[in-house]
C-alpha cells in the first residue's frame, strides 16, 4: 500500500509543478489554488508513504518521479527542448527509480 501512496504523492507533485508554471507568478486564482491542493495532497500521501518505507528511497522516488514527469510534460505541454541528451537524463531517473523500486525490500 505504501507504494501506492507514493506514486499518488509523486502524480500530485507532478501535478504541482505543472500547476506552478500556470499561476504566472501567482497572479492567476484558479491554478494557484490547484497548485497549493497539489502540493499539499502530495505531502500528505508522502507522509502516509513514509510510514513504512524508508525516507531516503521514498524521497527519491518521489522527487524522481516528479522530475522525470514534469520534465516529459514540459516537453509536451511547454515545446521544451527534447534533445537526445534530455531524454537519455530522464531515462537514467527512470532507471534511478526502478532501481531503487528493486532493491526496496518494502
Amino acid at each position: 500500500m505504501s507504494w501506492l501512496y507514493l506514486l499518488a504523492a509523486s502524480a500530485f507533485e507532478i501535478g504541482f509543478a505543472i500547476s506552478l508554471k500556470y499561476t504566472d507568478g501567482f497572479t492567476r486564482f484558479l491554478p494557484c489554488v490547484v497548485t497549493l491542493l497539489s502540493a499539499a495532497m502530495s505531502l500528505i500521501f508522502l507522509s502516509q508513504a513514509l510510514k513504512t518505507l524508508p525516507l531516503g528511497t521514498a524521497y527519491a522516488v518521489w522527487t524522481g518521479i516528479g522530475s522525470a514527469g514534469a520534465a516529459v510534460l514540459g516537453i509536451y505541454l511547454f515545446h521544451e527542448p527534447r534533445d537526445l541528451a534530455r531524454i537519455l537524463s530522464i531515462v537514467l531517473i527512470l532507471c534511478g527509480i526502478l532501481g531503487l523500486k528493486l532493491t526496496s525490500r518494502f
